[in-house]
């Protein structure tokens, strides 16, 4: 999370949305940057509009614009599996090592999530109560929109590095196991669709 106090702005870190790399460009500019440990770093949009927003306008007398990234539901799952490929096998259970991508879908529409597919929902992070709880949502797949608005509010360049890339996988589903996952994390799809048409 990064907070830009002269402009009024907030950049909630959604996972796996590339916000290590925003992170790491824009630190030097922020007044506040939030980048460990993870439940700090990650804050959701609720969590934000609870504790830090109301301080924030208790402090500046203002209300900070809050944005955030979401990526397709299916590729933001791929880069949960392709990440958690990287560990290795140990009692946690997080590592996708020998699992299926085919597989990891499937247990990320179980109850309960096996350890290594609970990695939580793009929808819950961002919402409140059913709502969107952040002024501006950005698509993943049209960063350079993101990278654009930022330029803009902050008055500056922005050259995103390359950070935490995770190695190339199989991201292949079935027919039904994709249609069992929009069932089961309809209000992630619900909300990136609207994003796609701009709404």
């Amino acid at each position: 999370m990064l907070v830009f106090w002269e402009q009024r702005l907030v950049f909630l870190a959604t996972p796996k949305t590339g916000s290590t790399a925003i992170e790491a460009a824009l630190e030097g500019l922020a007044s506040l940057a939030v980048m460990r440990p993870d439940a700090l770093k990650h804050s959701t949009a609720a969590a934000y509009r609870r504790h830090l927003g109301p301080y924030l306008a208790e402090l500046t007398g203002a209300r900070f614009t809050v944005v955030a990234l979401m990526r397709e539901p299916l590729d933001w799952l791929g880069s949960w599996y392709r990440s958690r490929s990287m560990e290795e096998p140990d009692e946690a259970g997080v590592s996708t090592r020998d699992v299926s991508f085919e597989q990891f879908v499937r247990d990320y529409t179980t109850a309960p999530r096996p350890a290594h597919a609970d990695v939580g929902s793009q929808a819950a992070f961002l919402c409140e109560g059913g709502r969107l709880a952040v002024d501006r949502l950005f698509p993943y797949e049209r960063i350079d929109d993101f990278v654009r608005f930022l330029e803009d509010r902050l008055d500056c360049e922005i050259l995103l590095p390359q950070l935490k890339v995770s190695p190339k996988a199989a991201l292949d589903v079935d027919p039904a196991t994709l249609a069992r996952l929009k069932a089961a994390a309809a209000a992630d799809f619900d909300l990136h669709a609207a994003l796609a048409d701009g709404r």
